[in-house]
């Protein structure tokens, strides 16, 4: 800092009594409860947390001692960040939401870990969404023979297999990475791509996730998660892949959004193909939000506070469970090599997080003083430095998510997931509805579907009776022109 122009260092603090009163570079070291003091004296603007390898719960508290003195706190980047070359060691971030929502990750089980990736063929479908992209990380550490990346975004997939490559190269892993594109609707690509690579070890993360997207957007949403799923797994089966996890969500757990009803039919045809088969074991694996994902609150709240503000909250009450993508990764493979079939394995995802706490936190974070306004566009300087304003829930939103639908899970050989016990159909029952189901979806037919949603054992129950599908209420605001429009001739 001395040799650099951006920050003059005024003082040190640390925790260790034997360090305190000592002199390093003409500065004294001071302890931690001397803060405030030092900031009025000095006129700091700027807390660096100078230990990269502080847990995350030790760096909670800390921050949390220093959140009201309007200081911006900052870190130095993580020995992984410099080793990966994504950070420099001179670099300095503001410290973010994910420095301290996260926990402290459990050290993976190694033999859980490898168990269905070394030195076989995997295939991930999604590659290249937020946990999908991450589980190919992961996936690429255990040196599979040959990483299948299936992917519809063309961007997705050339970022993800260009990361990926680049890795295996620096690191002569000797896998070899397929990047295919490709939708899961569609049955004969999925069938030519496991035969022709032998693939015996499927990760299906490909999914529509975002909740007001597709409660708008009803029949595509049902096709992708439903219906993918179904043609997905259908062809693990007819080919004889050994292993097949389905990447699932806490919104399944009595839905109140056509996503989390979808991914819950998701789990009855994983559970359905696990009783027809049991040379191909199917298990799915239960979880909250995970930080930094496409769509996630921290990502949105950091550019509306970069603006200058409002930060926006749904709810005041609203929280949501977090967990960060590296550790749902593994967690979400480690579960899966337990699965014996049919299996609901549900993660371990800590305490609730409050919305509206969140984001008061990461203003305070980078110095600045939060105030609450009844309408996004009202500024009060005065009464601080950004406004947050609660804004309403949104479509299909509920205020909180659960991971059970019963209140019996089993512990497994791993502390942090855990084995649910859930309704199931068997095949033929399941595939009735289905086809009817299928059916409605051609036809366009909105109230059918929902209907249907209704009659399978999903517990799904929709906040609002209103069909909020754009094109939908767009007909129907057609049709209701032109009946209008019929009714004025007739009265002509």
């Amino acid at each position: 800092m001395f040799h650099g122009r951006d920050y003059a260092p005024v003082a040190l603090v640390d925790d260790d009594s034997s360090l305190q009163n000592l002199a390093v570079g003409g500065l004294s070291v001071f302890a931690p409860d001397q803060i405030p003091r030092l900031v009025r004296e000095t006129g700091a603007q700027v807390i660096l947390l100078a230990v990269p390898s502080m847990g995350r719960a030790r760096r909670r508290e800390i921050v949390n001692d220093l959140e009201d003195l309007q200081l911006e706190i900052k870190t130095i980047p993580g020995m992984s960040e410099i080793i990966s070359g994504k950070a420099k060691i001179s670099e300095l971030r503001t410290v973010s939401a994910e420095d301290l929502l996260g926990r402290d990750p459990v050290t993976p089980d190694p033999e859980l870990l490898c168990k269905n990736i070394a030195g076989r063929v995997v295939m991930v479908s999604g590659a290249g969404g937020s946990i999908g992209s991450e589980i190919c990380r992961q996936i690429l550490s255990q040196q599979p023979a040959t990483l299948v990346l299936f992917e519809l975004s063309e961007l997705a997939l050339y970022t993800i297999e260009a990361d990926l490559s680049a890795t295996a190269k620096r690191l002569q892993y000797p896998t070899q990475v397929v990047p295919i594109l490709g939708s899961v609707q569609h049955s004969r690509r999925l069938e030519a791509v496991i035969k022709a690579f032998n693939v015996q070890t499927i990760y299906h993360s490909a999914a529509y996730k975002h909740v007001p997207l597709v409660e708008e957007n009803v029949v595509e949403g049902i096709r992708n998660n439903v219906f993918g799923t179904l043609a997905i797994t259908s062809a693990a089966r007819k080919l004889g892949v050994e292993n097949f996890i389905l990447i699932s969500t806490d919104k399944a757990v009595r839905p109140a959004n056509i996503m989390g009803a979808s991914k819950r039919i998701a789990e009855l045809i994983c559970q359905a193909q696990a009783q027809e088969t049991p040379s191909t074991v199917f298990s799915m694996v239960r979880f909250g939000n995970v930080l930094g994902s496409s769509g996630s609150v921290i990502p949105q709240f950091q550019a509306q506070i970069e603006r200058g503000g409002p930060v926006t909250v749904t709810h005041k009450d609203i929280n949501r469970y977090f967990m960060t993508i590296p550790e749902a990764s593994q967690l979400v493979i480690q579960a899966g090599a337990m699965g014996k079939g049919g299996d609901v394995f549900v993660l371990d995802m800590g305490e609730p997080v409050k919305i509206m706490d969140l984001a008061m936190s990461m203003v305070k974070l980078h110095g600045l003083t939060p105030y609450t306004v009844d309408h996004p566009d009202q500024f009060f300087p005065e009464q601080g430095d950004i406004p947050i304003c609660v804004t309403g829930l949104r479509k299909g939103e509920k205020l909180y998510e659960e991971l059970l639908i019963g209140n019996n899970p089993s512990p497994t050989q791993h502390p942090r997931i855990m084995m649910a016990s859930e309704v199931s159909l068997p095949m033929e029952e399941l595939m009735a509805v289905l086809d009817r189901l299928l059916s409605a979806c051609e036809n366009f037919d909105l109230p059918t579907i929902v209907a249907i949603l209704h009659e399978l054992p999903v517990d799904y129950g929709p906040l609002s009776r209103d069909i909020s599908d754009l094109l939908w209420g767009a007909e129907q605001d057609n049709e209701g022109r032109h009946d209008m429009a019929i009714e004025d001739g007739v009265r002509t």
